[in-house]
């Protein structure tokens, strides 16, 4: 189940669809919602890229924005439900994008933990992406994301299935990647710990092109300094840590709401 709790902003049944099981709804309304919050914070790239959940009790079929849909359009009733091919299952107005589950499904089906995948061409991640040493370790930011940090180097766009291999072992025991003159992905046992890598990586991404555009040399940091750090990152982040990610989806939950009502939940 893709849920950190009983948020009351999406346990309410009264929008459950007849057809569709509480816990599919649920986890409907969250993976809307992180579509939602991408736009607000500026991550979309029109109806490209794409945020998947694992359809919960069902380890074959997932959820998908629907091909033609802006990010801040779409609802927790109007995303797709999806085959690991990539097929559409039921009736929809809308396509599945066909270069949009090649990575996603991968990454669904070999690793268990991936119950929620966002993908990202967003500014500043793709920025860093294009940059040959990747993600420096120049700020407090990008050094508690590394030890979550991999790379996967890019092959031309993601339409090839030979591909999916090597983005599995690529992301192997990581929450984050990089992928190389192309984006960002993150995965997450929740809605809320995907979209909070995926908050954490934008980050440190834009404070570095941010100081790189500066002009000034950066600080160094001692070895030691990038060590402790990277350490520190893999606690506080993991699980039971005091900044356990996901643990702020709630409060993000509420932020959607007041920007721009409940209609993501219909």
């Amino acid at each position: 189940m893709c849920m950190n709790g009983d948020s009351p902003l999406t346990a309410d049944p009264t929008y459950k669809p007849s057809h569709i099981g509480i816990e599919e709804w649920k986890l409907r309304v969250e993976l809307a919602a992180a579509y939602r919050l991408a736009a607000i914070y500026g991550w979309t790239d029109l109806n490209n890229t794409h945020f998947s959940a694992r359809v919960p009790g069902d380890q074959h079929h997932f959820l998908l924005n629907p091909f033609g849909m802006l990010f801040d359009e779409i609802t927790a009733s109007s995303l797709i439900k999806v085959d690991q091919d990539g097929a559409v299952i039921g009736e929809s107005d809308y396509p599945a994008n066909p270069a949009g589950f090649v990575i996603h499904g991968a990454i669904h089906m070999a690793v268990p933990r991936a119950t929620c995948i966002l993908h990202t061409h967003s500014r500043f991640g793709t920025a860093v992406a294009m940059q040959k040493q990747g993600l420096l370790p120049a700020s407090q930011k990008a050094l508690t994301v590394m030890g979550w940090l991999g790379y996967h180097d890019f092959e031309g766009p993601a339409l090839d299935l030979d591909e999916q291999p090597r983005i599995v072992s690529d992301l192997g025991n990581k929450n984050i990647l990089i992928l190389r003159n192309h984006g960002l992905l993150t995965v997450g046992e929740t809605v809320g710990e995907a979209f909070v890598w995926m908050y954490r990586i934008e980050t440190a991404c834009r404070q570095q092109i941010d100081a790189l555009s500066g002009g000034g040399e950066l600080a160094p940091l001692s070895e030691t300094t990038q060590a402790k750090s990277i350490a520190l990152g893999q606690k506080m982040y993991g699980k039971g840590g005091f900044l356990q990610v996901g643990r702020e989806w709630p409060a993000l939950l509420r932020q959607l709401e007041r920007h721009g009502g409940t209609d993501y939940r219909t």
